[in-house]
């Protein structure tokens, strides 16, 4: 039996353009409801934590309050005084694609903090907390506004680590830049893959004094 024309027929641009364009809308529904939520945290729908997508991502426990003194200051008047010297940090960070990074300074309440840091690109930004003994997913978030580079001071509302969320967005690699100057007492680094790694930070003897 000869096959009729119309059953060999091939399928015309129209058609594969839309099956394309439905796979494609596929993919991007799969990526933003699942992909993203379950490898990166990235839950811009709130898919990920209906379906329970947040526990095949690795958990980081809680950071607890560095030993010894505080940073805590003493209002005089106009004046804060502190019990020692401020610290001073600058670091680089390099994200590929959909890849992040947490960096968080210990500050205890009302401890000040100076800051600056720029990026290469736009990145998902936000700058938030983590009170002393709360829950990892217990975080207070401060500014989550669109940025690319921001220059500013903070002043801790609670004891705890505090700082910054930076997210790359897109498929090419960014650079991020940070530097602070406070009255923090330790800094700790956090890893999309889920790792949290303590840096040290250093004091003003890392500050030669100008010549005479």
């Amino acid at each position: 039996m000869t096959a009729n024309a119309s059953d060999t027929a091939t399928p015309s641009p129209r058609s594969l353009a839309k099956a394309v364009a439905a796979a494609i809308a596929g993919a991007a529904v799969l990526l933003v409801t699942i992909v993203l939520p379950a490898e990166y945290g990235v839950d811009l729908l709130g898919t990920g934590r209906a379906l329970g997508l947040s526990a095949l991502r690795p958990s980081v426990e809680p950071v607890a309050p560095p030993e010894g003194d505080a940073l805590a200051p003493t209002p005089n008047g106009p004046v804060a005084l502190y019990p020692a010297a401020f610290h001073v940090d600058s670091r680089e960070f390099v994200l590929g694609p959909y890849e992040y990074v947490e960096y968080k300074y210990h500050l205890s309440q009302d401890a000040i903090m100076l800051f600056s840091w720029t990026a290469t690109d736009g990145v998902i930004h936000d700058f938030h907390g983590d009170r002393d003994g709360a829950p990892a997913d217990a975080v207070e978030s401060y500014d989550d506004s669109p940025r690319q580079r921001a220059d500013g001071s903070f002043a801790a509302p609670f004891s705890g680590i505090h700082g910054w969320y930076w997210e790359n967005p897109g498929g090419d690699t960014i650079r991020v830049q940070v530097t602070t100057a406070g009255f923090y007492t330790a800094a700790h680094e956090f890893h999309y893959n889920g790792t949290r790694e303590p840096r040290p930070i250093r004091d003003l003897t890392v500050i030669e004094p100008t010549p005479n």
